[in-house]
């Protein structure tokens, strides 16, 4: 019988899922834990996970089912440091373990771009930028953020909630924005580690089971990275374009959370001073 079947129930919570997740990519090697006898899979035994923690398997079963919703901070840090947790992983643990009572109803209204926000977006003039909600629903784009990534969309299409473009759906459905990435599969990976992050704290949004649920249906590429439960906080780094109007493109994008606290943030794409990307941006905006 293979090893996972002779653990407890199979966890259904989102904790439960994303244990099992970085259990499975820990080797016991990677662990220092010692093996005996042939294993039927990769990854740490429920019962290994909690010897090395420092709790019980029982404890640990209840924990990853959601029985237990009283683990203390002490428990979920050895928990991430016997998982070799990074940053955002351990961040978002804690989130899952410690969830906080949301008082917005679980059918949530469609989301209005801050207006200081918005008016930022539109002063940054050349300078790509874009106003993503919780979930990437594009709010509001400048001219230049509407011209690098969807020029191929209405201009007014982030004032109709019902029909605003999201981002991560474009990125896994839309061929445009698909051909736009030249490096699509690492774009794709961030996008999805991304929403996961965000997904902890706006667990019981109603929009994002609906958007995962459609996602999932519409991409292979996309269910099977959600499954893998890989977070990030996504701050700042490089993207390579291959635009259609300009041709390559190297930018630079820093991501700035607002202070609220409400999921909403601005997208930011910078070029080098000097390099052949930003002439290109700079042949872009002047179309």
């Amino acid at each position: 019988m293979d090893e996972r079947a002779l653990e407890a129930d199979r966890p259904v919570t989102e904790l439960g899922e994303f244990l099992r997740s970085r259990r499975d990519r820990l080797t016991p090697e990677d662990a220092g834990v010692r093996s005996y006898g042939r294993r039927r899979v990769p990854g740490l035994r429920r019962e290994e996970l909690a010897q090395l923690a420092g709790v019980s398997a029982t404890y640990l079963t209840r924990l990853e089912q959601g029985q237990s919703q009283n683990a203390s901070d002490a428990v979920i840090d050895a928990l991430a440091r016997a998982l070799q947790l990074d940053a955002d992983e351990r961040a978002h643990l804690f989130v899952l373990a410690h969830p906080t009572p949301l008082e917005r109803p679980r059918t949530s209204a469609p989301e209005i771009a801050k207006p200081g926000a918005e008016q930022l977006l539109h002063a940054m003039g050349d300078v790509p930028a874009v106003l993503l909600g919780r979930f990437n629903d594009i709010l509001a784009w400048n001219r230049a953020g509407h011209l690098l990534l969807a020029g191929h969309l209405d201009v007014t299409a982030p004032s109709w909630p019902a029909e605003r473009p999201n981002h991560i759906r474009m990125l896994f459905c839309d061929p445009h924005t698909r051909d736009l990435y030249a490096d699509w599969e690492a774009e794709a990976e961030v996008a999805v580690a991304s929403m996961r992050y965000a997904a902890a704290t706006f667990a019981d949004d109603r929009h994002l089971a609906e958007l995962v649920g459609q996602l999932s249906m519409n991409s292979p590429e996309f269910a099977s990275l959600w499954a893998g439960h890989s977070v990030r906080l996504c701050t700042s780094g490089t993207k390579r374009f291959r635009h259609p109007a300009v041709g390559d493109i190297e930018l630079d994008y820093e991501v700035l959370h607002l202070p609220e606290g409400n999921g909403q943030r601005i997208l930011t794409h910078t070029a080098r001073p000097g390099s052949a990307s930003q002439a290109a941006l700079r042949l872009l905006t002047c179309v």
